[in-house]
């Protein structure tokens, strides 16, 4: 049950990362003094691409619920192929979430993936509550 939980904390790093050389590469290509993005208001003046920040932030809204249930499936001994399967689910559409708020960004598309994830998400917290209730 732990490996969902790397693989969204491998997840995260990688938006990290390009969030990191895409800020990067931009203020340098036009020459923003870092202290002229000391602060998130003037960073969203200055920095014009917020997709990779927009998803970084998402990633720590509903995943943190995701890493809390898998704390309590291990801690209740209720790893099963039901709750790996609706975790692993998650993790999927969490990838492909970021994976289009990132690149192409069309917003249906990421509403989808992010309404699948989040049924999936409610899904496993609902076993995980009938399973302390028996």
């Amino acid at each position: 049950m732990y490996w969902p939980a790397v693989a969204m904390a491998a997840l995260t790093l990688v938006v990290w990362l390009r969030m990191y050389s895409a800020r990067i590469a931009q203020m340098k290509r036009e020459r923003i003094h870092p202290q002229a993005v000391a602060t998130s208001a003037q960073a969203a003046a200055r920095l014009t691409d917020s997709r990779c920040a927009d998803n970084f932030r998402n990633l720590f809204e509903l995943p943190v619920l995701f890493y809390l249930a898998v704390v309590v499936a291990v801690q209740t001994m209720q790893v099963n192929i039901l709750t790996l399967s609706l975790a692993w689910g998650f993790v999927a559409l969490r990838i492909l979430h970021s994976a289009i708020h990132c690149s192409y960004n069309k917003v249906y598309h990421r509403f989808y993936a992010y309404v699948a994830g989040g049924v999936l998400l409610w899904t496993l917290w609902v076993v995980l509550a009938i399973g302390l209730l028996r």
